[in-house]
This record gives structure tokens, sequence and C-alpha cells, in this order.
């Protein structure tokens, strides 16, 4: 939806290079988003969301609309490296610390809560 409605917007002038060009979403488009994000904004809030999601994606045309040739890709905007210790086996708590740390247990197991509705217990 968003590369549909850049489009519509056409591409940015020079004047304009300093702030996103705003173009509000209609009340249809901010309702078809919703649906997407499966959400249900109240009808009221729905100009609101549409100047804020217009100005959001006038900020994406002005990054469309950049020269990028010659730039390399940037994976992080510092030069970190991950840490990767030795693989070591360690000491762990003992059945009894973590049975005692349990909310709910019938040792050896913990006992969580059900996660898929309809499923009997194992």
């Amino acid at each position: 939806m968003a590369v549909a409605i850049l489009g519509a917007m056409g591409a940015p002038s020079p004047e304009s290079a300093g702030s996103p060009i705003p173009c509000p979403l209609s009340n249809e488009e901010v309702c078809k988003a919703a649906r997407l994000a499966r959400l249900e904004p109240d009808p009221a809030t729905h100009n609101r969301i549409g100047e804020e999601l217009g100005t959001i994606l006038g900020y994406f045309q002005r990054l469309q609309a950049m020269d990028l040739e010659g730039v390399e890709p940037l994976s992080h905007p510092l030069d970190a490296r991950n840490r990767l210790d030795d693989d070591t086996p360690r000491p762990g708590l003992s059945n009894e610390v973590f049975m005692s740390l349990a909310p709910e247990s019938e040792p050896p197991f913990v006992k969580v809560p059900r996660v898929l509705p309809g499923q009997s217990g194992a």
C-alpha cells in the first residue's frame, strides 16, 4: 500500500528537500491500513492518523529521491562486533532449587499455563 501511495504522491521538488511533503491519507486509505494491521481506530481519529501517516510517507518519499549511487550498505552504525564466548558447560541449578523457584510444579516437571486453546494437558 505504501508504494502505491508514494507513487500517487509524485516526486519531491527541490524546494521540499528540508521537510517531508505532507499528503494526508484519505479515510478509505486509513481504514484499509487499519484493517491490514488488524487495528480498529476510533473513526474520530481517522483525519489525524491520515495526516500522521502522510507525513511518515513523505519521509519515505524523501528517502526514495536520494541519490545513493556509490554508497555502501550499512548494517550497523557502530563498528561493533558480537562477543562470542566459548560454549563451555557450566554448572546449572539443581533440580530442587529449580522446583522451589517455580510457581507450581509436579517434580520433575514445572506446570505452566495452557498456551493453545482447546488442547488438553498431556
